[in-house]
């Protein structure tokens, strides 16, 4: 029989703190799937009006499906998170854009009427599972000129962003890169970041057990004169450097997602709506704009312009892919709506992960900003994609 759309809400989220990654780095001796098992027995924690078993999936993003991110982590974390083994799940990869696909697809999953509640992350450990691990790309990519070689590179792609678009110098892309980390710092000192971090267990041969409560990648006293002197690793006398991109990370992420209807009828606070959600596919050797068309569909789609939306985040996976982004719409780059709290480039972007780090940081942001109505998650997605999210502020004062 015909069923009804419903409203999807997204009720709470949480991540651990990003780390380093490598040897040194805070989750060196940590396993990537309790990582994940901490994310998700928070979210339980913090929303005890959820009977466990009202739970109806799990979804688990990893870009690199192998080893402690393999054996369908959305289902074995479940099991250790404690969720009755009733409760079902899967592993998704869509690169960066994993969580945020978990999302989405939950989220669909949801107004269709197919579950009423989930979970929704994603997790990255690119010190155990460095990016590229095991794969065997098709040499019919290459042989049949399908890519170009620096499609398969990912700071290659941002260094051909920059040659496509001149004006964006690598001046202009430490100065972007300077002001996410000035913005991490400050919203740590106002407590903005905190809330959302789960506490989480940590070892290390040298020190023994620890508490990670904080991100390890940021760089707060960064400078212009520091980002100058960075070398280009992807191109000699390049723009690309490790001080205007995201650093290599470890950390997880999950979200809690349910019907409206049904988050009401449990007790759950709802934050932000699910309104619609596009991915759109670009040229692989230029990856980072595929946020654009992405963001111009679901604009589209709902009758909007960017005029409308009050609050963005997208993630900083390379200064200049965020730079494209803004110039696309003739947003300054120093916007006020775009990432209020920093990106990337200082927080850190394990992979698979951050695009529920995106929303947990918009959710917070809808509720100071009640003149806020709309509000989007974007990220650009290696192999040439890019995904944006819709989401409205249920804290609007149009509402009240």
């Amino acid at each position: 029989m015909p069923r009804t759309a419903r409203d999807v809400v997204f009720v709470d989220g949480v991540r651990t703190p990003f780390g380093k990654a490598g040897p040194k780095g805070l989750y060196a001796e940590t396993r990537a799937d309790d990582m994940v098992v901490r994310a998700i027995r928070e979210l339980l924690r913090r929303n005890p009006s959820l009977p466990p078993e009202r739970v109806d999936e799990v979804a688990i993003a990893a870009t690199t499906q192998t080893g402690d991110q393999g054996l369908t982590i959305g289902r074995s974390a479940a099991v250790l998170a404690g969720l009755p083994k009733t409760v079902p799940g899967y592993a998704i990869d869509r690169m960066c854009a994993g969580a945020m696909t978990a999302v989405t697809t939950s989220g669909a999953g949801i107004s269709f009427g197919s579950y009423d509640v989930a979970i929704a992350g994603g997790v990255e450990h690119m010190g155990r599972h460095p990016m590229g691990e095991g794969v065997d790309p098709n040499p019919r990519f290459l042989a049949d000129r399908l890519v170009d070689p620096s499609a398969l590179v990912m700071g290659s792609t941002a260094e051909n962003l920059h040659d496509r678009f001149p004006e964006i110098t690598r001046e202009r892309a430490d100065a972007y890169a300077l002001r996410s980390q000035q913005k991490v710092a400050a919203a740590y000192a106002a407590g903005k970041i905190q809330p959302d971090l789960v506490p989480t267990a940590v070892r290390s041969a040298e020190k023994g057990w620890g508490l990670a409560t904080e991100d390890e990648p940021p760089r707060p006293g960064t400078t212009m004169d520091d980002l100058a002197r960075l070398r280009t690793p992807f191109r000699p006398h390049g723009r690309v450097t490790p001080g205007n991109a995201a650093g290599l990370n470890d950390g997880a992420t999950a979200c809690l997602l349910a019907a409206e209807d049904v988050a009401a009828e449990l007790g759950l606070t709802a934050r932000m709506r699910l309104i619609d959600f596009s991915f759109a596919g670009v040229e692989p050797e230029v990856m980072g704009v595929g946020p654009v068309p992405a963001t111009e569909r679901l604009l589209a789609r709902n009758a909007l312009t960017m005029d409308d939306i009050g609050l963005i985040e997208i993630n900083e996976a390379f200064a200049v892919q965020v730079l494209a982004f803004l110039a696309h719409f003739k947003i300054a780059d120093d916007d006020a709506r775009v990432n209020p709290w920093g990106g990337a480039i200082a927080v850190g972007h394990p992979l698979a992960s951050s695009g529920v780090r995106l929303m947990n940081q918009l959710a917070r942001q809808f509720e100071e900003r009640q003149d806020v109505r709309y509000g989007l998650t974007t990220m650009c997605v290696g192999m040439g994609m890019g995904g944006t999210v819709l989401w409205e502020n249920l804290n609007w004062e149009g509402t009240k």
